[in-house]
């Protein structure tokens, strides 16, 4: 599968006309909007699980109608769609958009084995800043140098988004099942009141299991009727919404007025402030909006919001708040429910209707927690797992087996084990705000370093939109012990595994980089151990991006022989969403030209994809050999560790690519290998005979020297330290996947060598 010049092309494509963009804000809903346009079902029924009340005078149900409207229009419209949908990385959204974005900008070294020359990548800079340039004694260039001065606080940042990604992925286990098991809660009004349960938890669970064995297959499959569902789903609550206004109470939109929130806080008080983490509900799925800004410009994201969600949903909670301030008799919360206010003749097909947008919004929160953690392991910060590429044609589909039946087993347990539609409530939405507070943090800084606006505009954000979420926080974490105690336990248990695997990480590359040798150290060696130079291509894998790593001088001090060519190859992931075939390598000589050695950088972004096939290993050798062409190499030997003579070269796919590669079988096993090179191509004699020397070398074949470093806690080094390195990298290293490149390798070519650290 090549995406590669589908990325950059969709990336164009999405600009061209306004059907475009209506094309896309439609097949949006089925992606981005099917979280939040379940909400409906389950808000008032978890704001009317408190105490608060429902009296004639309708103070309480158009309070509440005030405060849904009013935190819709003030978090959803204003902050994600007018404000934070701005702050894309590349057309990339999510936490880990805002935080890259912010490594960019601040160079913040978060990341290992970063260059000078990733900075030179067209699209590490190319994200919208608005605003001059800032003048270096400003107070935005003062809170930059701090962040990079500072570790510790840089820790706090990188902890901070890490924070934000679990809660993601606490949100991918408990709103698939809030939706469905509010969706399939229309049967209570069918069964008894003492036989729903033993109905609706198997119903849910059923439905839960095939959703999540669907995901192999992939959204594409099925990607097609999701959009109808959604928006036929939106009509119907808003058609049911406009009947119940008509029907029971015309003046309803008086509600709207924020005069009603206040009421509604005086007459309630604590019991009001407690029903506030039911209302933050309405607002689940807003994060979404960001987070798949990769499928979608952000301008048929504003548009479908704003020309068909965000009035749907206010015409949903409006009907309902008609119905209810005509029924005063409602003394259980179930009665509070959505399918209450459906009239009867509808109920079954709003039923079915309901049950569809429910599985659709949660296949589109399984998909984007399966998108996060691939982000995060491509960064270091996850455990390497298994990515399945699910679509040839779109970018981003993803699928992870591990994740996928973890996270079925976790929603399994939590609707089961709470099986009422209150508690998952309660954690949906401690969850749900958590992940939000971290977007505002990230955001203010973003407006400083990013942007280049005032510091006191980023004041104002933070302290405007970090009240309101700290109040439903607040409201949230009170209800600990009802519930909300299930989001943080995860993001617990995940953000210990998340931190020791980028820590293990990190100090392994720093062992690596202190105990790497020299080019000087293989050349006054050579001489005295009678290297001995054998047939063929050897590839050392390597995380270092300078000098030699200390595994091949083991290897080589043990069995002084390497191959005619060798490669020092290193893979790495920089903190942009994609790096353009044009770019993708960095080729450099190490030492004479007449060692044919090279060292080899692959740089891949966030969200790109890494070619696991003899592509790669074709790709590969034609850098190398239009590195050899074009002349940008130097003869003199690297001079130290940290200043190889490196030059960017694309894949054979580019269009700046020269020269192309040709295996052919002969009549025997042997493959034959030639060079193509343009005709007026002038070449010197020692760039023909280097070729000629690389041509011989891919057909005696390729061998692989893989690395495998283990490390262990000093003795007498702290129990923190013997806990994240001992029993947490260690036990994560053994039971997480290989690089995928180990993967690719042939069992036959490939050859092990092992080194212990101790840290």
């Amino acid at each position: 599968m090549d995406l590669e010049s589908r990325i950059f092309h969709n990336s164009n494509k999405q600009k061209e006309s306004w059907r475009s963009v209506l094309t896309l804000a439609y097949q949006s809903l089925g992606v981005v909007y099917g979280e939040i346009s379940t909400s409906p079902l389950f808000v008032y029924r978890n704001t009317f699980s408190e105490d608060i009340g429902h009296t004639d005078t309708n103070e309480e149900i158009f309070g509440v109608l005030s405060l849904v409207f009013w935190t819709l229009t003030l978090v959803t419209l204003v902050k994600y769609v007018f404000i934070v949908l701005r702050a894309d990385d590349n057309g990339e959204g999510g936490t880990f958009a805002l935080y890259s974005l912010l490594c960019r900008h601040a160079r913040l070294r978060s990341f290992h084995n970063c260059q000078l020359e990733d900075e030179e990548l067209s699209e590490y800079r190319s994200s919208r800043c608005f605003g001059a340039d800032v003048p270096e004694r400003s107070l935005n260039c003062r809170v930059k140098n701090t962040l990079e001065k500072h570790k510790f606080l840089q820790s706090v940042l990188l902890v901070l988004a890490l924070i934000g990604t679990c809660m993601v992925v606490g949100v991918g286990v408990l709103k698939p099942a809030i939706s469905v098991f509010s969706a399939v809660s229309g049967l209570e009004l069918s069964v008894s009141k003492e036989h729903h349960r033993y109905v609706e938890v198997p119903a849910a669970c059923l439905i839960l299991i095939g959703l999540f064995a669907l995901q192999r297959y992939g959204t594409h499959r099925v990607g097609f009727i999701f959009a109808p569902i959604v928006l036929t789903w939106l009509l119907c609550i808003a058609a049911i919404g406009i009947y119940n206004i008509y029907y029971w109470n015309p003046h309803v939109y008086k509600a709207l007025s924020p005069y009603y929130v206040f009421q509604f806080i005086k007459k309630t008080k604590t019991a009001g402030w407690m029903s506030l983490g039911g209302i933050l509900l309405c607002i689940t799925g807003s994060e979404a909006m960001f987070a798949d800004l990769g499928h979608f410009s952000p301008l048929s994201i504003k548009i479908a919001f704003t020309a068909v969600v965000y009035p749907c949903l206010t015409l949903a909670y409006m009907g309902q708040a008609a119905y209810f301030s005509r029924h005063h008799d409602i003394k259980h919360e179930y009665e509070f429910g959505f399918y209450v206010s459906v009239p009867g003749k509808l109920r079954w097909p709003v039923v079915v209707i309901a049950i569809l947008a429910a599985v659709v919004g949660s296949q589109s929160i399984i998909t984007g927690t399966f998108s996060i953690i691939k982000q995060c392991s491509a960064l270091n910060c996850f455990p390497r797992v298994k990515v399945v590429h699910t679509s040839s044609k779109i970018h981003g589909q993803v699928y992870i087996p591990e994740i996928n039946w973890l996270l079925m087993l976790m929603c399994l347990a939590v609707t089961i084990g709470f099986g009422d539609i209150r508690r998952l409530g309660n954690a949906s939405g401690l969850a749900v705000i958590s992940v939000m507070l971290v977007t505002t943090c990230l955001m203010s800084l973003v407006i400083i370093l990013c942007w280049n606006q005032n510091v006191l505009l980023a004041l104002a954000f933070v302290v405007f939109f970090g009240t309101i979420e700290a109040v439903f926080f607040s409201a949230s974490i009170m209800k600990f012990f009802e519930g909300a105690w299930v989001p943080i336990v995860m993001s617990v248990v995940f953000l210990s595994v998340m931190y020791s695997w980028h820590y293990g990480t990190l100090k392994k590359y720093e062992l690596d980089v202190q105990n790497k040798v020299s080019v000087n150290w293989l050349l006054s060696l050579g001489p005295s151990l009678g290297f001995v130079r054998v047939r063929g291509i050897g590839v050392v894998h390597t995380e270092l991006v300078s000098g030699i790593p200390a595994i091949f001088s083991h290897f080589v001090t043990n069995l002084p022989a390497f191959h005619q060519v060798l490669v020092f190859l290193c893979i790495k992931h920089v903190p942009i969403p994609h790096v353009r075939p044009q770019e993708r390598f960095l080729v450099g000589r190490v030492g004479p030209r007449n060692f044919r050695i090279y060292r080899c950088i692959v740089r891949y972004g966030y969200r790109d994809i890494h070619k696991d096939d003899d592509e790669f290993e074709k790709d590969l050798v034609c850098s190398i050999a239009e590195f050899i062409r074009t002349g940008n190499s130097s003869n003199e030997a690297e001079k130290d560790d940290h200043h190889d003579v490196m030059a960017v070269v694309g894949t054979c796919s580019s269009s700046t690519h020269h020269i192309i590669m040709s295996d052919e079988n002969g009549k025997g096993q042997k493959k034959k290998v030639r060079f193509i090179v343009p005709e007026k191509q002038k070449m010197e004699s020692d760039a023909m005979e280097e070729l000629k020397d690389l041509m011989e070398a891919r057909e005696a074949g390729v061998a692989y020297i893989i690395g495998h470093s283990y490390m262990r806690a000093k003795p007498g080094s702290s129990t923190l330290k013997k806990l994240l390195v001992n029993f947490g990298y260690e036990l994560l290293r053994k039971n997480s996947r290989a690089p995928s490149y180990v993967h690719s390798v042939p069992h036959a070519s490939a050859l092990e060598v092992s080194m212990m650290y101790y840290v």
